[in-house]
């Protein structure tokens, strides 16, 4: 457990260094057995320890008295959808989204297709560390099927949406450009984009699971996607990270628009048709609360990690709701990141702009983020932000999240991370400028506390 991160954001770690066989089967039995048995959704990444921890995952269900729906490999979305569906008591998608490729990991979902919270999680994790098994006899050992249809069924509930409409955006003969890194986007993109009519050229669309970049789908990782674009003439460019939850978006000129955009653009396509609030992160760009001024809209903040916005959006009924690192939330799809349905609302509201990718981005209110870390080891993150806090108590302060100070021209988000051992310092202002020197500002600051 020392070496396993074990969050909010599910169970993560380094395969043969803290992640292993044995411990992805506790976990997996101690999720059936706390589910009570009965049916659970099974999908995962394309990673190359995916088979390995499948089987894993497959024994401590089954050992439960679960029966398994395998879906094989396919995005996470699609598993969360499954899980609903097919009225499963949960599920377990084997991925890490987006780090590295020596990570694995286990997303647990509850009978709703949500993750897991922190009381449902607790109580799985009390299981492990306690050793606390409950086996059953040979003649209750669960059972495996395959279920093939859960990608297609993830885009024909896409397509049903009043907001999305297959043939404007066909009749617009979009070009367009998808990097899908060698994850689970080859499994479900190549058939969205055929169905929207566009021209699209992939790359890394194998699921080979051996990405041919850092997998996270940041600005700094999508050289060779811009070039694509601008090579190819494309209207647009696309970069998913391997289980297609965050979508990022590159401009017709080869520019990365930053995956806070990915989600302002759905917002404000949204907030045209029809009303309520919006449900965010607290690391999510000033622009949503603009956007919410102009349409007199509502934004609640949450802290960072998918359950939690989804779960607010649940309570309040919000109109869209999302994090900053690309994950689009559309209550009326499913309460899950979801990058195909970010795809499809990006070219709708595209085709409905009569303009191009960067005038769309220029449209809407501007900011700049500058997105930092620092390893932890062996830090003690909260003694270092109780001194912050002192350090800057006549400041705006806001605890939603870790410590969020606010200015009139800007902010700095420092919180440790719920997926890498890592304290993540984000920082926003009018300028790219002055977004790095707050950030550059903090990390020193948090340097000096540590001496």
């Amino acid at each position: 457990m020392a070496d396993l991160m074990v969050s909010i954001s599910g169970i993560r770690g380094i395969v043969g260094d803290g992640l292993t066989s044995q411990n992805v089967m506790q976990f997996a039995q101690a999720f059936g057995n706390y589910l009570g048995n009965g049916e659970v959704v099974v999908g995962r990444d394309s990673r190359v320890t995916g088979p390995m921890f499948q089987h894993a995952v497959f024994a401590g269900l089954m050992a439960a008295g679960c029966d398994i729906i395998d879906i094989g490999v396919c995005s996470t979305p699609t598993a969360q959808m499954a899980v609903e569906k097919l009225k499963a008591r949960g599920g377990i998608v084997i991925t890490a989204s987006h780090n590295p490729i020596q990570w694995n990991a286990l997303k647990l979902l509850d009978s709703t297709g949500m993750f897991l919270d922190e009381t449902q999680g607790s109580k799985v994790i009390e299981s492990v560390e306690n050793g606390e098994f409950q086996n059953v006899q040979w003649d209750q050992v669960g059972k495996i099927e395959s279920y093939e249809s859960a990608t297609e069924d993830h885009l024909k509930a896409i397509f049903k949406l009043d907001m999305i409409s297959p043939d404007q955006i066909a009749k617009k003969k979009f070009k367009v450009v998808i990097d899908c890194v060698n994850g689970a986007g080859g499994t479900i993109l190549p058939s969205l984009m055929q169905q929207l009519g566009c021209e699209t050229v992939f790359m890394n669309e194998e699921t080979t699971g051996l990405f041919p970049r850092s997998p996270e789908p940041l600005p700094e990782n999508l050289t060779d996607l811009c070039e694509k674009v601008i090579s190819e003439k494309a209207d647009i460019g696309f970069a998913v990270d391997p289980d297609v939850d965050r979508l990022a978006i590159v401009s017709e000129k080869g520019k990365p628009l930053g995956e806070e955009y990915t989600l302002v653009m759905a917002i404000k396509y949204i907030l045209k048709k029809k009303d309520g609030p919006i449900v965010v992160n607290a690391s999510v760009t000033q622009a949503v609360d603009d956007l919410a001024e102009k349409y007199n809209a509502e934004v609640i903040r949450t802290k960072v990690g998918e359950i939690h916005v989804a779960k607010k959006m649940k309570q309040v009924k919000a109109a869209i709701g999302g994090e900053g690192n690309g994950g689009v939330i559309l209550p009326e799809l499913h309460l899950g990141r979801d990058a195909p349905l970010g795809i499809a609302l990006t070219l709708q509201q595209l085709a409905e702009f009569k303009g191009t990718i960067s005038e769309l981005h220029q449209s809407l209110p501007q900011y700049f983020q500058s997105k930092n870390r620092i390893e932890i080891k062996d830090m003690d993150v909260s003694s270092i932000l109780d001194t912050i806090v002192k350090n800057h108590k006549k400041d705006n302060i806001d605890k939603t999240d870790g410590i969020k100070i606010l200015w009139a021209d800007g902010w700095v988000h420092i919180r440790p991370s719920n997926t890498e051992p890592i304290i993540r310092i984000y920082s926003e202002a009018k300028s790219v400028e002055e977004a790095d020197a707050l950030s550059f500002k903090f990390i020193k600051e948090i340097k000096e506390i540590q001496k």
